[in-house]
């Protein structure tokens, strides 16, 4: 049987240290896995940085514009944080992505390498859940100016430098004052992000399928100052009124420094990155194994 999905970009985990980088079990790895996409009549292309950092030859190179027009479907190969950077890339193009767990936690690259044989057989007949994840889009305007524009899958952070003390914020929510809050930072999640920093700072799970984000102070002066669940249709803005050395991080994979006065805008993306998951998925069974939850119990 043919598959659904003719060509397929494979897309590693990498250093980012220069041509050869990659350690050689990973470049085994991604061999194996383009050798079987093969096997199942798939044509295949590696991702540009990918293919720089493996210096596998035997197959085309593509940059995300490329993938994007000439691919119908995106295989990661690595952790979340490989996910989060080709998918804010992918999602203008509306590429399906799969994720082949070989990092650590694996909430949006669910497949275990051990088990992708298995698991990727029925997907490319097209056996497969569908699951959409919305993005955030932020600006960090100075002076009337755009200085930096930014798509987040994750989370938008500002917080603090390493050495200062206290940073004051103020937060408006389409337009309206909400709060000046004296903190360490201040998180914005998405539902994908809700399993990240937001986490760890006491903010709430969210499931994806709501249309929603989090803000989340983190370490908060006044402890009434608690996370709060907006409707992803408002605008959020964040202003730096005092505090030294601030930083906006995006999925704490872009830098922004911030000055006083700096104004960071945050709204709804037009895209949303598409993943695809085994039939049977269920995001609650992820949550479960992840989590630790139920360990000792039936």
């Amino acid at each position: 049987m043919k598959p659904k999905f003719r060509r397929v970009a494979l897309i590693g985990k990498y250093p980012g240290a220069g041509p050869g980088a990659m350690p050689e079990s990973s470049r085994q790895v991604l061999d194996e896995i383009a050798h079987f996409l093969g096997e199942q009549g798939c044509e295949v292309a590696l991702e540009h940085d990918t293919a720089l950092n493996t210096g596998l030859d035997r197959y085309p190179v593509l940059d995300a514009a490329a993938i994007g027009a000439d691919c119908d479907l995106g295989l990661v190969v690595g952790g979340d944080g490989t996910m989060l950077g080709i998918g804010r890339r992918l999602a203008c193009y509306g590429v399906p992505l799969i994720g082949i767990n070989q990092g650590r936690l694996g909430f949006i690259t669910d497949i275990p390498l051990e088990n992708y044989q298995g698991a990727l057989v029925p997907m490319l007949r097209g056996e497969y859940e569908e699951d959409h994840r919305s993005l955030i889009h932020a600006r960090v305007m100075r002076g009337g100016q755009c200085v930096l524009d930014a798509l987040a899958m994750n989370d938008v952070v500002v917080n603090r430098g390493a050495t200062s003390g206290m940073m004051e914020l103020r937060v408006e929510v389409d337009g309206h004052f909400v709060a000046n809050q004296r903190a360490d930072g201040l998180i914005i999640a998405t539902p994908t992000g809700s399993t990240a920093y937001a986490l760890s700072a006491g903010g709430p799970l969210l499931h994806p399928s709501i249309p929603g984000w989090l803000l989340v102070p983190i370490a908060p002066h006044n402890l009434s100052n608690r996370p709060v669940v907006l409707a992803d249709q408002a605008e959020v803005t964040i202003e730096i009124v005092a505090g030294r050395n601030a930083s906006a991080n995006f999925d704490m994979q872009s830098l922004a420094s911030l000055l006083l006065g700096d104004r960071i805008i945050v709204q709804r993306s037009q895209h949303r990155v598409r993943f695809l998951h085994p039939q049977g998925w269920s995001y609650f069974d992820t949550l479960r194994k992840k989590l630790h939850w139920n360990e000792g119990g039936s």
